[in-house]
């Protein structure tokens, strides 16, 4: 259990990678998804820190330890012709959950979208995540049923980043 005042959200810091990417872990093994996590720390520092930032993350602690995180990053409405936030990741171990912490992490995120003027705030959830949905619903969020996400991944990726249009007509490039 944990109380407010031993609840800390903060941002990440270079030495949280570690830590950071056994929640992304946990995650993962709530989610069935396990076989999919092909990064590590190392990857997650450089997109975190690197001199190119890819991502931002914030944690949830709770008597020195982690027990959750947000990993979110800019995206950009051309209708609103602002930036927006679109929220990666949102996880909360187990055996805190129901003490306010998922709901400490996505107001953080939230406040952080309004002080940077922000359009929008967006994520995805998975379809059989029923409590998430319904934790989401009573913290305002709207869940977009004619909607659909769109994935290029590894060979299709690849494939696709390798046409060359000329003239008119697309050319593989080889």
């Amino acid at each position: 259990m944990t109380s407010d005042s031993n609840l800390i959200v903060r941002f990440a810091q270079a030495a949280d990678c570690s830590v950071l990417f056994k929640l992304i872990e946990g995650l993962a093994k709530y989610e069935k998804l396990s076989h999919a996590v092909t990064g590590n720390a190392l990857a997650l520092q450089e997109h975190l820190f690197g001199s190119r930032r890819y991502i931002e993350a914030i944690l949830a602690e709770s008597a020195g330890q982690a027990v959750g995180f947000a990993l979110f990053f800019h995206n950009y409405s051309t209708f609103l012709t602002k930036p927006g936030i679109y929220l990666e990741d949102l996880f909360v171990l187990p055996e805190y959950r129901r003490q306010g912490i998922g709901k400490a992490l996505l107001t953080k995120v939230a406040q952080i979208a309004v002080e940077r003027d922000c359009g929008r705030l967006e994520w995805s959830v998975l379809d059989w995540n029923e409590s998430a949905q319904a934790f989401y619903r009573s913290m305002g969020a709207s869940i977009l049923d004619d909607w659909r996400i769109c994935r290029v991944t590894e060979d299709a990726l690849i494939q696709l980043g390798s046409v060359k249009f000329l003239s008119g007509k697309t050319h593989l490039i080889s």
